[in-house]
C-alpha cells in the first residue's frame, strides 16, 4: 500500500520528461515560416491557458487567502519566457538532439551555481566532476558536430536555456511554498506569455508571422506544444513531485534528452559524428554523476519517526 503512491509518482515524472523530450522535434516538424520566438510564445500561451483551466477545474485556485510573492512570481515568469526563446533558438541552430541535450544537460550545472550564490548551497565534489564532464562534452560537440550543424551561437543559446530553466526552478520554490503547484504554474506561464508578447512586438513581430498557425501542420504543432508538453507534462510533473524525492526526480528527467536524442536521430535523420557522440556521452555522464544521491535511507527513517 505504501509503495503504490511512490510508484505512481515515478511513472508521472517519467512520462512528463518523455513528453518534454518531444518539444524540439515538434519545432523541426513545424512549417518553414515558424520562427523560434513565435513558437516559444505560442507554446507558453497555449500551455498557460491549459494550466489555468486545469487549476480552475481542480478547484485549487484561491482555496484559501494567501499573499502571492510578487518578486519570485515575476522572476519565474521572466525566466520561463526567456527559456522559450533560448531553447527554440538553440534547437534551430544545433538540431534537436544536440540542442536539447546541451540545454537540459546544462540545467543542473547552472542550478548548482545559482543554488550556491542565492541559497548558500555548496554543490560539493560531485558538482565539480559533473561540470568538468559537461564542459568537455560541449567542447567536443563544438569541434566535432559538423554533421548535426552545431555552432557556437547554438551552444550558447542552448546553455542559456538551461540557465533560464534552472533560475525558473529556483524562483518557483518560494512561490509553490505559498500556492498550490497547479495554480502557481498557471500564474507563472500566463504572466510569462504577457511579458513575452511586447518583447516580440518590439522586435518586429507582426500578425503575418502567425499565419502558419492556420495551416493544419502548424495547428497540430502548436496544439502539441501547448497541450502536451506544457499542460499535460507539467501537471504530471507536479503530481509526481508529491511522492518522489528530488534526487530521484532529477535522475528520471534524463528521459527528456534521451527522448529528444532518439527522435532527432531516428525520426528526423540527424547524424552524429564519433566526436559529437563522445561529447553526448560525456554530458550524459556529467548529468549522471550530478544525479547520484543516497538519501533514501535517511528519508525512510524520518518517515517512520
Amino acid at each position: 500500500m505504501g509503495k503504490r503512491p511512490q510508484t505512481n509518482g515515478l511513472i508521472y515524472i517519467l512520462l512528463a520528461a518523455t513528453l518534454w523530450g518531444t518539444t524540439g522535434t515538434s519545432q523541426a516538424l513545424a512549417p518553414a515560416e515558424a520562427t523560434p520566438p513565435v513558437i516559444g510564445l505560442l507554446r507558453l500561451g497555449v500551455g498557460g491557458v491549459i494550466l489555468l483551466c486545469i487549476a480552475l477545474v481542480s478547484g485549487v485556485f484561491f482555496t484559501r487567502k494567501v499573499r502571492i510573492p510578487i518578486k519570485s512570481t515575476l522572476l519565474a515568469a521572466i525566466c520561463i519566457a526567456a527559456y522559450q526563446v533560448l531553447f527554440f533558438g538553440g534547437v534551430a541552430r544545433t538540431g534537436v538532439a544536440i540542442g536539447t541535450i546541451v540545454g537540459i544537460g546544462s540545467c543542473p550545472i547552472m542550478g548548482g551555481i545559482l543554488g550556491y550564490f542565492f541559497r548558500g548551497e555548496r554543490p560539493g565534489w560531485k558538482w565539480v566532476i559533473a561540470t568538468l564532464l559537461a564542459v568537455c562534452g560541449a567542447g567536443l560537440l563544438a569541434w566535432g558536430g559538423a554533421d548535426v550543424h552545431v555552432d557556437l551561437w547554438g551552444l550558447l543559446l542552448a546553455t542559456g536555456a538551461g540557465a533560464a530553466y534552472a533560475a525558473f526552478t529556483l524562483f518557483s520554490k518560494e512561490l509553490f511554498e505559498v500556492l498550490d503547484p497547479k495554480s502557481g504554474m498557471a500564474i507563472v506561464f500566463c504572466l510569462g506569455t504577457c511579458l513575452l508578447v511586447p518583447v516580440l512586438i518590439f522586435n518586429g513581430l507582426k500578425i503575418n508571422d502567425l499565419a502558419w498557425v492556420l495551416q493544419p501542420r502548424g495547428a497540430l504543432v502548436v496544439a502539441h506544444l501547448g497541450i502536451i508538453t506544457v499542460g499535460l507534462a507539467y501537471s504530471l510533473f507536479g503530481m509526481g513531485l508529491l511522492s518522489v524525492a528530488v534526487s530521484t526526480t532529477t535522475t528520471l528527467t534524463l528521459a527528456e534528452p534521451l527522448t529528444a536524442g532518439i527522435l532527432g536521430v531516428t525520426l528526423l535523420g540527424e547524424r552524429l559524428t564519433p566526436v559529437a557522440a563522445a561529447g553526448i556521452i560525456l554530458i550524459f555522464s556529467g548529468i549522471a554523476v550530478l544525479s547520484i544521491r543516497f538519501p533514501e535511507k535517511k528519508e525512510v527513517v524520518q518517515g517512520q519517526m
